[in-house]
């Protein structure tokens, strides 16, 4: 059986899917009693990874887990000593591109150092999937695109290479299932650099309508979304990271096509696939 923390999350779901479509028995992280059988087939466990006590009815014949330190919290040390006392055989975490190759407000980076430390403490053979940022961060673009066709943000010629979801899941669950991948730390992107622009542009050619990036201060935008309730975390990271990124732009790998046998989705596929969100 395999675990996996973050399980409503953008990879989580889908990890989730590919697990149930191999037929493998998945334990589905949630914090919601109510979530009840969560879409592609994981048997839901309600519990709070930031309270790893919570999951250990739940741990009896895992034999890998995916930990999502965003699920997890500060517990990430506490968790995987639970998983090792229980027999768990591996451990696979989502980790961050900044950890190998920088950019950003170095709290975060640091965040997912004290993960992989403490996973490499712990004694479980381990995996690392460092990410770029996810071709998903775009739909918070999306209520603004539906009702002005625009897409606000800073600095719109900073520059990531992108990744989308399924690549992510899909090695995640390569890593979880085959123990040949433990020792190892992945930097995974998408295939190509993208500005915020270019992304803009990209969600206006797959909805069939023009859509223009438009460049707001800093302040300004944490402001919006600290309205919209989102934690203080959330715009420093976007921010902290764009701003690098507009100097020297992040990093693009092959590493998805080295693992998977194929190229890196693309993000004009993710918009295309995510059309009905972008929409009036």
């Amino acid at each position: 059986m395999i675990m996996v923390t973050g399980a409503t999350g953008t990879v989580g779901r889908e990890v989730v899917r590919l697990l149930a479509a191999k037929g493998v028995e998945t334990a589905a992280v949630t914090r919601d009693p109510a979530a009840g059988a969560l879409a592609g087939g994981g048997r839901p466990v309600v519990g709070d990874p930031s309270s790893p006590q919570s999951l250990a009815p739940a741990l009896d014949g895992v034999q890998a887990l995916l930990l999502s330190p965003r699920a997890v919290g500060g517990a990430s040390a506490e968790l995987l000593a639970l998983a090792a006392r229980y027999g768990v055989r591996r451990v696979v975490v989502l980790s961050a591109v900044t950890v190998e190759y920088g950019g950003g407000y170095r709290r975060f980076a640091e965040e997912f150092e004290r993960v992989e430390d403490a996973a490499r403490a712990s004694g479980l053979p381990w995996t690392f999937l460092r990410c770029a940022d996810f071709d998903a961060n775009s739909l918070a673009w999306a209520p603004q695109i539906r009702a002005t066709g625009l897409a606000r943000g800073v600095y719109g010629d900073a520059a990531t290479s992108p990744i989308h979801q399924r690549d992510i899941a899909e090695i995640a669950v390569r890593a979880l299932l085959d123990p040949a991948h433990a020792g190892r730390a992945y930097a995974i992107t998408g295939p190509e650099s993208l500005t915020q622009r270019d992304r803009a542009r990209l969600i206006g050619e797959a909805i069939g309508r023009e859509v223009a990036f438009e460049e707001i201060p800093p302040e300004a935008l944490r402001r919006a979304m600290l309205a919209q309730g989102l934690p203080q975390d959330v715009p420093d990271r976007l921010i902290g990271y764009a701003a690098a990124c507009l100097t020297e732009p992040g990093p693009t790998t092959d590493t998805v096509e080295q693992l998977l046998g194929r190229p890196a989705l693309t993000f004009a596929t993710w918009a295309a696939e995510h059309a009905a969100a972008f929409r009036s």
